[in-house]
């Protein structure tokens, strides 16, 4: 008897760690199902996009995919952040199969069901038990909560994503457990607020091995750095707890790194973005982490020509930034969005000034980011290693995320492995990437 083909399903996935988180939920349970991923839209028997609906440009983007999957597939499902208001989806594509809003899987595999329905082999559906990655095999993101408690007046993912709900503490840990013995040697902890972790559960506890965890940031934390490999915090809010986090990086448990999108400095704008966490004594925080933990490495994104931002408190975060030293640093000019409360704020920011002002906060940024790095020649660095060439490897620090940081290019006297962490020794440095090489493995 001949085994019927199995469906193939062709997967967009746009926006942050987070809905790439969702897009590997919904892989890994329609790989068990016995469906198979086709690489390109018209190899496959349906096309699924999960969308970004953030800003405007995202949701641009997501249209444009959505429009390229229908022109060379025409059977398309979308979930997502923009599937949390479909109308725009409606109108520009009324023969989508099916619209979902984030995390909505069972309806993603309903319509997913309903279009091309499985064929079981039980000799094939096999999923590996850490499930499908769509990151390399040597690091993996850990989603530790859906949904934030903030209204920051800028942004609408609390309509899109709901309130905050945090996951057992133990559920959390027995996903990283089975990602390390997988091979995954870096966790990076991400959720809309990531600091904020449990507060919604009051720190419940839950069994893990022999003890109790509570769902607490720091416990979560500690746990994690048990685990032998390394762990990365983002999208942490500087909440007064984060400071008990700093001990674990002196430790060596968690990498001397934190996110914090501190999104802007003057007092008067962080008031009008509704930004959570007391802001006036960072600068005397952020020296007090460094002193406890010198290799600290501090990421942050910024908004520039927020509605009402004067060229004064523009100027207070230039001197802000040089203050603090941010090693890493993205900045975005400020974009309307739909449904957001910044919308009624007057004092519209041009858009000329706009680029202006994010020319010279990049440029400001860029020779603040040269001298930190500069500091790390001579240096001897451990180093992950992501990409393999003929007599270069690009790798990490524990100062640098995936896609967002900085590199380290290194050479070596014997071929690299991706996900094999070296000791490199720092040679030379320009504005954003280091140069070296192994010293050891």
């Amino acid at each position: 008897m001949q085994q019927a083909a199995a469906p193939k399903v062709s997967f967009v996935s746009l926006g942050c760690p987070k809905a790439l988180v969702d897009s590997e939920r919904i892989i890994t349970r329609l790989r068990a199902e016995g469906y198979e991923l086709a690489r390109k839209h018209d190899g496959a028997d349906i096309v699924i996009v999960n969308t970004c609906g953030f800003l405007d440009s995202a949701k641009q983007e997501s249209l444009g995919a959505i429009g390229e999957a229908m022109a060379e597939n025409g059977k398309v499902i979308v979930t997502g952040c923009m599937g949390a208001e479909p109308e725009q989806i409606e109108a520009a594509y009324p023969g989508v199969l099916s619209i979902s809003g984030p995390q909505q899987y069972e309806s993603v595999l309903e319509a997913v069901h309903r279009a091309l329905p499985p064929v079981h082999n039980p000799h094939l559906d096999l999923v590996p038990p850490q499930g499908v990655k769509l990151t390399p095999r040597h690091y993996a993101y850990l989603k530790i909560s859906e949904g934030c408690n903030n209204r920051c007046s800028f942004c609408i993912i609390p309509k899109l994503r709901g309130d905050l709900v945090s996951r057992p503490a133990n559920d959390v840990l027995r996903e990283a457990e089975r990602l390390v013995a997988a091979g995954v040697k870096e966790l990076l902890v991400i959720s809309q607020d990531t600091s904020a972790y449990g507060v919604d559960v009051k720190y419940a506890e839950s069994p893990w091995k022999d003890r109790q965890v509570r769902a607490k940031f720091f416990d979560l934390a500690k746990e994690l750095g048990e685990l032998g490999a390394w762990v990365r915090l983002q999208y942490v809010y500087p909440y007064p707890h984060v400071d008990e986090v700093i001990g674990l990086m002196t430790e060596g448990k968690v990498l001397p790194y934190l996110d914090i999108p501190f999104q802007h400095a003057s007092p008067d704008v962080l008031k009008a973005m509704k930004r959570p966490a007391a802001q006036e004594k960072t600068l005397a925080r952020i020296k007090k982490w460094r002193e406890e933990c010198p290799d600290l490495t501090l990421r942050s994104t910024f908004i520039v020509g927020f509605p009402g931002e004067t060229d004064s408190d523009f100027a207070y975060l230039l001197d802000w930034l040089e203050e603090a030293e941010i090693d890493r640093l993205g900045c975005f000019k400020y974009e309307p969005v739909a449904g957001a409360a910044s919308n009624a704020i007057e004092n519209v920011v041009p858009d000329e000034v706009k680029q202006e002002r994010w020319n010279a906060l990049m440029a400001r940024q860029q020779k603040i980011s040269a001298r930190r790095l500069k500091r790390k020649v001579g240096t001897r660095q451990q180093v992950i290693v992501d990409e393999v060439g003929p007599t270069v490897a690009k790798g990490r620090s524990k100062a640098d995320a995936p896609q967002i940081d900085g590199a380290v290019y290194l050479s070596s006297r014997r071929p690299l492995k991706v996900g094999e962490i070296v000791t490199a020794k720092i040679e030379r440095s320009d504005q954003y990437d280091l140069h070296g090489s192994v010293a050891g493995f």
